[in-house]
């Protein structure tokens, strides 16, 4: 249990804001719905829709797709709730958290690469989101493709949205994800249905599934790089899950809530991909991958309507929750006197547009085997160093209060801790060859792999154990400053 707040003069540090201070009892108040309800509605979205095609035109069936989903998501379940532990016990964010490991000023490191990482995702789900309604106005209203750039007026329209709602603050993103996860649940067991029904059953749907499998190498040729790649499609999350856990109301339903919440989901709404677009080869000829091309064919105003409401929800879910809240506060980091959180959701905004997000999701192998597979290496190595720090080295002891303080026990070298630096770069270093290769190969699979190919294949493994070793190793006999005797909830 945390100790009731007590006043201090922390407003006055250049470290401080109000987005960025612990957060209170009385704020508080997610619940374990509230938790699952979150990771429902960051997991059902297109790109989780289509994850196991990119796996299936690789060579794998639907079922060994589906065992690699769900073990990737319960693999980074782990570090997700052990990050997610100081969240909820002191109220802090994920930048605030990094003071601890890389210093008040080095925190600066891990929160910038969590945000280009996140600025990218911004924008590749406000592309899709766009493709999504520029199809769906255009099947309801025929003049709209003869609009000049009209795709160009979606995406325009749908960012404007999510600016909206980033304008709310966070407790605009609790209300919208709370009110969208049964409307998204819904939508996803009615497309499940309606393949069961139209496919002639579910062991004929999946009995279709084997034209869907576009090559033929061997599993254990790809599984590597498809485990990390799926590690990876949370690996951010992982990171600054105390980002949402600082606002639950206890470590039960921050923990029961991320394990109801995100393995069942994305292992459950992949293989809704799965069986609709196996469906859909018997009943239109031809797979049909995207859902908002399947609506379309389907034809009915009503369908279609019913459809963008889901897809727009779903974008916006997940976007807003894990794409905006964490770099939100961490551009809020760098100054935290002059960047607030609403500043640095449109910081989040402008950059995800300049990334050019239609490059990045361009092309399906390469978004998994070099996007997905590139960005959770940096991650492993930051969960690592965060993780070894937090229940190793301080043994779940913060002095909250130095957390704020520029000449405080977290000042380090001129506000830089040197060793977490170090073991953040030597721990990545392995595997930066492999992703040079795969970056330059064509769909990110080296025909002849070497030892180098290997280490990258298992990327975030790689950078997270070097990391946590060298990290360990590198701050033993340091003085570590323990609170005493508890730690303190720290309010301006």
């Amino acid at each position: 249990m945390s100790m009731p707040p007590t006043p201090t003069p922390l407003a006055d540090s250049p470290l401080w804001n109000a987005d960025l201070a612990p957060t209170t009892p009385t704020t508080r108040t997610w619940s374990t719905y509230h938790i699952a309800a979150l990771w429902i509605g960051m997991s059902v979205v297109i790109t989780t829709y289509t994850l196991a095609s990119g796996l299936m035109a690789q060579g794998m069936t639907w079922w060994q797709a589906m065992l690699t989903i769900l073990l990737g998501n319960v693999i980074v379940l782990i570090p997700m709730i052990l990050n997610a532990h100081a969240g909820t016990k002191y109220g802090v964010s994920f930048p605030v958290l990094c003071r601890a490991s890389f210093g008040v000023r080095g925190a600066n490191v891990p929160a910038l690469l969590r945000a280009a990482v996140a600025c990218g995702w911004f924008g590749i789900q406000t592309w899709i989101g766009a493709l999504a309604l520029d199809t769906l106005v255009s099947a309801l209203w025929s003049g709209w493709s003869r609009i000049d750039a009209h795709t160009a007026v979606a995406f325009a329209a749908f960012w404007l949205v999510q600016v909206a709602i980033i304008l709310k603050g966070t407790d605009g993103i609790k209300r919208l994800e709370a009110w969208s996860a049964p409307l998204l649940l819904a939508g996803g067991a009615l497309l499940l249905l309606w393949a069961v029904r139209a496919g002639g059953g579910l062991g004929a749907v999946l009995a279709q599934s084997t034209a869907l499998t576009k090559s033929h190498a061997r599993f254990w040729t790809i599984f590597p790089a498809a485990l990390t790649a799926n590690v990876g499609y949370w690996a951010t999350l992982s990171l600054n899950i105390p980002d949402f856990t600082r606002y639950a109301r206890n470590q039960r339903s921050q923990m029961l809530g991320q394990a109801l919440g995100l393995p069942t989901t994305m292992t459950a709404f992949a293989f809704i991909g799965v069986a609709v677009t196996s469906a859909t080869i018997g009943v239109f000829g031809e797979p049909i991958w995207d859902p908002i091309v399947l609506v379309t064919r389907l034809g009915g105003t009503g369908v279609v309507v019913f459809a963008t409401l889901i897809v727009l929800a779903a974008q916006l879910t997940t976007n807003m929750a894990a794409n905006v809240v964490s770099p939100s506060n961490d551009f809020s980091n760098l100054h935290p006197r002059r960047i607030s959180y609403v500043t640095g959701g449109l910081i989040t905004a402008v950059i995800g547009v300049l990334m050019m997000p239609w490059r990045l999701y361009a092309d399906a192998a390469a978004y998994i085997f070099t996007w997905l597979l590139g960005y959770s290496s940096l991650m492993g190595a930051l969960g690592g160093i965060l993780i070894v720090d937090y229940w190793i080295i301080r043994r779940q002891q913060l002095l909250v209060d130095d957390l704020f303080r520029p000449d405080g026990a977290y000042r380090y070298w001129h506000g830089v801790n040197p060793r977490a630096v170090v073991a953040l770069v030597a721990g990545v270093l392995p595997v930066v060859p492999g992703f040079l290769r795969a970056a330059t190969t064509p769909g990110g699979i080296v025909a002849n792999p070497g030892l180098l190919d290997t280490l990258y294949a298992y990327a975030w493994f790689v950078t997270f154990a070097l990391s946590a070793l060298l990290y360990g190793i590198l701050m033993r006999g340091q003085r570590i400053a323990r609170p005493s005797p508890a730690p303190r909830i720290a309010q301006g």
